[in-house]
């Protein structure tokens, strides 16, 4: 492997760099070019969930990536968007691209601009051209891809890119997706209000992810997802959820299909029960 010296500003040092490569198993060249950021990126979106069970274990979470490198590549947990595109901007930097981080907001298209700032985008200058790189949107693409309006195929997940005017971008997710759309702009993010919205999405009760434990991973033929008791498997064109019955079953599925070692998720049980009844009312028990 090839590792590209780093710039005097990256957030990661060679053998850091070296740490991330192995932790989402990544052995190819690092060159600020087009194929090293394609593969990078598909390495970190099929090698790391995305989950935020640290807002369920109420241990204080900010965008700082050092924080972030710590949690997924030295005690290979996962991560939400901070944490996961924090990581990855860093790598993204150390290799030798430009990269800039943006603040985007889920759900902007019904809550306005009050949701700028609860998503972390990158954008990465490859030759002159401005590409997008998220590997923390959960089950978002996993490839990076330009900004250009358009469809976004990623392995048969239909995506697209609208631009809503001078300013914004708006990404909608495939049909079957969670989250159904967030929206930036190109201009780089304010650090102080990505760490003001990183902390109400840890306290607030309406933050989805106080009201709802959370986990998301690609697979080369699905994407899981967890949303509480229900475990989802999606395909391109389908999905299949069931009901977790038990604690004991939770903590085995975080292993087996996440990947995620976490014995003390068994105490969330209670909780997540009582809120599975109180969002979803109608659902089975």
């Amino acid at each position: 492997m090839a590792l590209a010296t780093p710039r005097t500003r990256p957030y990661l040092c060679r053998m850091d760099l070296q740490a991330y490569f192995d932790r989402i198993g990544y052995t190819g060249d690092a060159r600020p070019d087009l194929a090293t950021l394609r593969a990078v990126h598909r390495a970190h979106a099929l090698g790391v969930s995305y989950e935020s069970f640290d807002v369920q274990f109420g241990t204080p979470l900010t965008p700082d990536p050092a924080a972030a490198f710590d949690k997924i590549v030295r005690r290979g947990r996962g991560g939400w968007c901070y944490e996961m595109n924090g990581v990855l901007g860093a790598a993204l930097d150390a290799i030798g691209f430009e990269v800039t981080r943006l603040a985007g907001g889920v759900h902007r298209a019904t809550r306005g601009d009050d949701a700028v700032g609860n998503h972390l985008v990158l954008m990465v200058d490859v030759n002159g051209e401005p590409w997008i790189a998220d590997v923390g949107f959960g089950d978002g693409p996993r490839e990076p891809f330009p900004l250009r309006e358009g469809p976004v195929i990623s392995d048969g997940y239909a995506y697209r890119l609208e631009q809503l005017d001078a300013g914004w971008w708006r990404f909608h997710n495939h049909p079957l997706g969670g989250a159904p759309s967030f929206d930036f702009t190109t201009r780089p993010a304010d650090p102080a209000l990505l760490a003001r919205v990183c902390g109400e999405l840890q306290t607030s009760p309406q933050s989805p992810f106080v009201m709802v434990a959370i986990a998301q991973r690609h697979m080369p033929d699905e994407i899981r997802m967890l949303r509480g008791r229900l475990f989802r498997r999606v395909k391109a064109d389908r999905k299949d959820e069931h009901l977790i019955p038990d604690p004991d079953a939770f903590v085995a599925l975080l292993a087996r299909e996440f990947e995620l070692e976490l014995p003390q998720a068994a105490a969330l049980w209670p909780t997540i029960c009582r809120r599975h009844e109180e969002l979803f009312p109608d659902a089975p028990a």
